[in-house]
C-alpha cells in the first residue's frame, strides 16, 4: 500500500503529531507514506510529493505548524487561474487533474487533514472517486461530527493565558480591556477561554449583542467598586441588526477576512461609559506554538485511526471524537454543516450562572 497525507487550511497545533502517527502507523503495516507539500498544489506540480519515513517524522510531535506546509488557496474545484499560468484570471476546475496525478503516483489512499473547508474539498474529491479519509483540524472547533478538533485546546490555553495577563493591567489602570479572539462563525474559543479567565462579558457569533447591555454590565461592576472589566469578543460577533466586521473582502480562491469588531466594541464602550478602554487582537498567536498534551494525544489518536480506516477500506469518512472514543463519521453527514455553540449549551448556562454578560 502507498498512502499520501496532506494538510490544508490554516495551521493548528497538533498537525505534526497527526503526520507522525500516520507515517508510523503505516510503517507498522509495511506501507509506504508520502507527504504532499502545500496542499493539492504540490500534487499537481509533482514537486511537492516527498517520501516520509521514521527519520522525517522523528521529534515532531511537540512542534507547532506543519512540516508539509499548508495553503488557503488550494481548492482544485476553484483553482486560481494565475497559479497555473493561464494568464486568464478567475477560477478553473482542476479536480480531475488532481485525481489523475494521485492515480499516476500509484497511491491507494489519502489522509486529508483540515478544517471545514478542506474536508468539504475532500468530500467532493471522494465523490469523484478519490479514496480519502479526513482528519478534523481547526482551532475554532467548528467541525461537525466530532466533540473536539485538535488545535482547539491549545488555542483556548493561549487565549486564557493572555486574558489572565491582561487582568493585572486592567485592574491597575481602572481600564476596560477588550480582547478579540478568532472565531468566524462559532464562539467556542471566546466562550471557553472567557469563562476560564473570568471575563465579565463574552460576545460570540451565535448571540447578537446589545452594546447597551454590555455597558450596563460595566456600570454594574463600577457600582460594586470594580472599576475595571474584561470583555472577550469573537471576531465573528455582531451587534443586533448588524453584520460581521471585515478587514478585507474575499479575493479569488479565498474568503473574507474578519477583524475589527474588538475595536468597534472598545470605542462604543468608551463613548457610552467614559471608561478608558483598550483593545487587544490576539490574532495568529492562537494558531502557533507547542500543542497542549490534550491536543498532542488527540492528534496522534486521529492519525492512527485514519490509517486504520484506510486499512479497512472505509473511505469517504472522517475520524472524530465521541464520548472520548474515536469514531468514523461519513463525510456525507458533515457536508455543509458548521458546529456552532448551541444556545442550550451547558457552558453557556455556566456563563450566565457566573453572571457573565453575553450581551443579550
Amino acid at each position: 500500500m502507498r498512502i499520501a497525507v496532506n494538510t490544508g487550511g490554516g495551521d493548528a497545533p497538533g498537525l505534526n503529531a497527526v503526520i507522525r502517527a500516520v507515517v508510523l502507523s503505516a510503517l507498522s503495516r509495511g506501507w509506504e507514506t508520502f507527504g504532499i507539500r502545500r496542499g493539492y498544489r504540490g500534487l499537481l506540480s509533482g514537486e511537492g510529493v516527498i517520501p516520509l519515513g521514521r527519520d522525517e517524522v522523528r521529534g515532531i510531535t511537540h512542534l507547532g505548524g506543519t512540516i508539509l506546509g499548508t495553503t488557503n488557496r488550494g481548492d482544485p474545484f476553484r483553482w486560481v487561474a494565475e497559479d497555473i499560468a493561464t494568464g486568464t484570471g478567475g477560477e478553473v476546475d482542476r479536480a480531475d487533474d488532481v485525481i489523475a496525478a494521485f492515480q499516476a503516483r500509484g497511491f491507494d489512499g489519502l489522509v486529508a487533514i483540515g478544517g471545514e473547508g478542506s474536508l468539504h474539498i475532500a468530500h467532493r474529491l471522494w465523490r469523484k472517486g478519490l479514496p480519502v479519509v479526513g482528519v478534523p483540524k481547526t482551532i475554532d472547533n467548528d467541525v461537525c461530527g466530532t466533540e473536539q478538533t485538535f488545535g482547539f485546546d491549545s488555542a483556548v490555553s493561549t487565549a486564557t493565558e493572555a486574558i489572565d495577563k491582561l487582568h493585572s493591567t486592567a485592574e491597575s489602570h481602572d481600564r476596560v480591556m477588550v480582547i478579540e479572539l478568532m472565531g468566524r462563525n462559532a464562539g467556542w474559543i471566546a466562550l471557553h477561554s472567557g469563562i476560564s479567565a473570568t471575563a465579565d462579558v463574552i460576545l460570540i457569533p451565535e448571540i447578537p449583542f446589545d452594546i447597551d447591555k454590555v455597558c450596563d454590565k460595566i456600570r454594574l461592576r463600577e457600582s460594586r467598586g470594580r472599576r475595571f472589566s474584561m470583555v472577550v469578543v469573537a471576531e465573528g460577533a455582531t451587534p443586533k441588526g448588524g453584520t460581521p466586521v471585515l478587514i478585507e473582502r474575499r479575493k479569488a480562491g479565498g474568503a473574507d477576512r474578519l477583524g475589527g469588531i474588538g475595536n468597534q466594541v472598545a470605542d462604543a464602550i468608551a463613548e457610552r461609559t467614559g471608561k478608558e478602554t483598550r483593545c487587544l487582537v490576539l490574532g495568529h498567536l492562537q494558531r502557533g506554538g507547542t500543542p497542549t498534551t490534550f491536543d498532542r494525544l488527540l492528534a496522534l489518536r486521529f492519525g492512527s485511526a485514519a490509517v486504520r480506516a484506510v486499512a479497512d477500506g472505509e473511505f469517504g469518512c472522517m475520524v472524530g471524537l465521541a464520548a472520548q472514543s474515536i469514531v468514523r463519521v461519513p463525510l456525507d453527514e458533515i457536508e455543509g454543516r458548521t458546529k456552532r455553540v448551541p444556545l442550550d449549551n451547558d457552558t453557556l448556562a455556566t456563563a450566565r450562572d457566573l453572571e457573565i454578560s453575553l450581551g443579550d
